[in-house]
């Protein structure tokens, strides 16, 4: 299925943005990299689970070298400003996936992370995907909050008390 790339698709926030939404390709590495610098410090940890000043074409390589169906990165475009990824990530099996969201600093408190979730559930459904988990620094409050309110549950990381895994169930 690694032929089924997703094409554009339109999507409005509920503030009224309206968002271009497609699969990133390899071509999109230099966009990605500029689209970086305008996330904040603290949500570039979030999203990394670390503090890197830049990201780098190593952390960008497998966000953009994907095989558009068991991992597939979503660019959201405000008209021709790349403000948003989203990941979705599965596992072999395509019973379990991980979501995780960027948006640039600037483009903050629009509901485009709730579009944006909302748009991989929907993914992640179509398939085939039961699980779909986050995984969140508890610092995070924001995206926790957000996931919450979506259905996902929360519980805690066996190995590593500084995160949180969010998770929900897809029904088909």
């Amino acid at each position: 299925m690694a032929s089924d790339f997703v094409e554009s698709t339109t999507l409005r926030t509920r503030s009224g943005v309206v968002l271009r939404v497609r699969a990133a390709g390899p071509a999109d590495a230099s966009l990605l990299e500029e689209m970086f610098v305008a996330v904040s410090p603290e949500d570039r940890r979030f999203r990394f689970l670390s503090a890197p000043d830049h990201i780098n074409r190593v952390q960008i390589d497998p966000m953009t070298h994907v095989d558009h169906w068991r991992t597939e990165n979503f660019l959201a475009f405000d008209n021709d400003t790349l403000v948003a990824t989203a990941m979705l990530a599965c596992d072999a099996s395509m019973a379990n996936a991980e979501v995780a969201i960027s948006i640039r600093d600037d483009y903050k408190g629009q509901g485009i992370g709730w579009c944006l979730l909302e748009h991989v559930t929907m993914e992640a459904k179509r398939r085939g995907v039961k699980t779909l988990q986050s995984i969140e620094s508890r610092s995070n409050h924001q995206a926790i909050e957000l996931e919450r309110e979506m259905g996902f549950t929360a519980r805690t990381l066996d190995d590593d008390p500084t995160l949180v895994v969010l998770e929900a169930k897809l029904q088909p």
